[in-house]
């Protein structure tokens, strides 16, 4: 077992963010999306993401369990999951800002949270791994 403060510290981020995104879709999967501010084709676009999000979640778990028994794997896969972070980050980020789900009346400081939280943990991971 680790005794690296840094790595513990790393390991607890990748349980939150594993955490917030199972959080996240059983929340989203439970909820009825009928804000008539939404964009067209909103639940179309989301839908999908439950699976790369799911993958996601299983390589945080994964890299968090393999870091805390020192185990090399788990820096690689902290990279795989760095990566995808940053994928998903600046995709939400784009998606948000093409359909105007940034603006104050359409969740746009829950959105900007999501997307910033997102892409730091990918640049910690990316950074601390690289």
């Amino acid at each position: 077992m680790t005794d690296d403060a840094g790595t513990w510290v790393i390991i607890g981020l990748q349980l939150v963010g594993a955490a917030g995104f199972a959080a996240f879709w059983v929340t989203w999967l439970r909820t009825t999306h009928d804000e008539e501010w939404l964009p067209a084709g909103y639940e179309d676009h989301e839908a999908p993401f439950v699976w790369s999000d799911s993958l996601l979640v299983l390589t945080l778990l994964a890299s968090a369990v393999l870091l805390a028994f020192e185990e090399p794997l788990g820096e690689s896969l902290a990279l795989v999951a760095g990566g995808m972070l940053l994928f998903l980050g600046v995709l939400d980020a784009a998606y948000f800002r093409r359909t105007g789900l940034f603006a104050r009346e359409k969740e746009g400081l829950l959105n900007a949270g999501v997307v910033i939280g997102v892409l730091a943990l990918g640049v910690v991971l990316v950074v601390r791994f690289v």
